[in-house]
């Protein structure tokens, strides 16, 4: 893969503002995908991992910095893009669990808002193995409420308490859990079929999620990077120091 940018045409870049995501094809080549997914299988890592293994990991920082993602971040986010996290995801065949559907922009509270994505497959994914579902056009009606997740097949409920701080310096904790959007209409969740190396781009405010892994052999892999564009405000503290995109 020569061609390190990617140009967006104006109407790739009219479809993730109004319908929340963008799908673009072969970001990574096969054997980048190979080199990080070996690496992490060969890798111990705590049950929870550090949000900001791209600062201290060459593997985690070649794909949060790649240069055909940057390029694409700095169309719909802006020029000076910040990485806030990164997260590796590898869903089990056979019930392996997903994410309740939620806006990223819930958990990372920013200001103003111009958290974005990145979410990378790393297998070849669909609504079977489960892949990344979205809401179209859900990023255009603000924040939507919400209620606790309970256990079941397809997620798990977690709680955890962040330090939170905002910009003239007053701190507080604030408890965050996972949650199931209130009254959503099943019928509007799209599950998307991305092939290995391929990416969704989406907006903080786009409800995605994923289900249960209902393959027997297929695992899902997928590896994310949330953006932020520079003079954006973090609240939780543990998020603040982002890291300039090469």
């Amino acid at each position: 893969m020569d061609n390190l940018s990617v140009p967006l045409t104006a109407a790739q870049v009219e479809s993730f503002h109004n319908e929340g995501y963008l799908v673009i094809q072969d970001l990574l080549t096969p054997e980048e995908v190979v080199t990080f997914v070996d690496y992490e299988a060969q890798s111990e890592r705590p049950e929870l991992p550090d949000l900001q293994q791209h600062k201290n990991d060459t593997q985690w920082g070649h794909l949060a910095h790649h240069p055909r993602i940057a390029d694409i971040v700095r169309q719909l986010c802006g020029p000076t893009p910040r990485i806030v996290q990164t997260m590796y995801m590898d869903k089990a065949p056979s019930g392996g669990t997903g994410v309740a559907l939620h806006q990223d922009s819930h958990y990372i509270r920013n200001e103003p808002n111009t958290l974005m994505a990145c979410w990378i497959a790393l297998s070849d994914t669909d609504g079977e193995n489960g892949g990344l579902c979205v809401v179209p056009s859900s990023n255009r009606k603000g924040l939507y409420e919400f209620e606790r997740v309970r256990d079941t097949d397809e997620h798990v409920s977690w709680e955890k308490v962040y330090p939170m701080r905002d910009r003239s310096g007053k701190a507080w904790d604030e408890t965050m859990h996972s949650f199931d959007i209130t009254g959503l209409d099943t019928d509007s969740i799209v599950p998307l079929t991305v092939p290995s190396g391929s990416g969704v781009f989406f907006t903080g405010m786009t409800i995605h999620g994923s289900f249960a892994n209902r393959s027997t052999d297929r695992p899902r892999r997928a590896f994310a990077t949330h953006f932020i564009q520079e003079g954006t405000w973090i609240y939780r503290q543990d998020l603040q120091d982002t890291t300039p995109l090469h």
